[in-house]
């Protein structure tokens, strides 16, 4: 069984969040395409980034939204409508109503809070709408930027989950720092 996307969109004055569409896919491919920002934590995108990949990208956030197993939105700048970054979360366990988030923001909309109001906006409709009980967030222990944004977004550091993951681009298993963040926690 599918979420229904929210309707209206998710959005305050800075961001507006809404489910990707076929006609994204170039914009996705500026952000990504040659960014080693996002591809140094995201090592599972590959490079070169190219249409392909990004309508590969879309279809598997259809089915994701389709059969219930995870919701992932294109963040927008609220005044231009120009792609920002993308957050999304996967529905892991729905018995005990939890799910983890994640994002990427894109180069030009670094250092604005995109993801910090995103993760806000979107956690928010978690709870509310969606009924999750638990949110969940995974950083890679060496990247502070996305720790910071956990954190001004309301998200309680937890522990490192040592070697949790391999890194094929680096050929090493890394640490992530996991973080969560309970209804009641919820920033206004």
């Amino acid at each position: 069984m599918g979420i229904p996307a929210p309707d209206p969109p998710l959005a305050d004055a800075v961001v507006t969040l809404r489910p990707w569409r076929e006609e994204d896919a170039p914009a996705i491919v500026a952000a990504i395409d040659g960014d080693p920002e996002i591809t140094q934590w995201l090592d599972l995108i590959p490079q070169p980034y190219g249409l392909a990949d990004a309508r590969d990208y879309i279809a598997q956030c259809r089915r994701a939204w389709a059969d219930g197993t995870g919701a992932t939105f294109a963040v927008l700048e609220a005044t231009s409508g120009s792609l920002a970054g993308s957050t999304g979360v996967r529905f892991g366990d729905p018995v005990h109503a939890v799910a983890e988030i994640g994002y990427w923001v894109a180069r030009e909309a670094r250092g604005r809070d995109v993801a910090t109001r995103a993760l806000r906006l979107v956690c928010r409709w978690l709870v509310d709408e969606v009924g999750v009980a638990r949110l969940q967030l995974q950083a890679d222990a060496l990247n502070q930027g996305s720790q910071r944004v956990a954190e001004k977004a309301g998200f309680t550091r937890e522990g490192v989950l040592r070697a949790s993951r391999w890194n094929e681009r680096r050929r090493t298993r890394v640490d992530f720092v996991m973080f969560s963040l309970l209804p009641a926690e919820l920033p206004d």
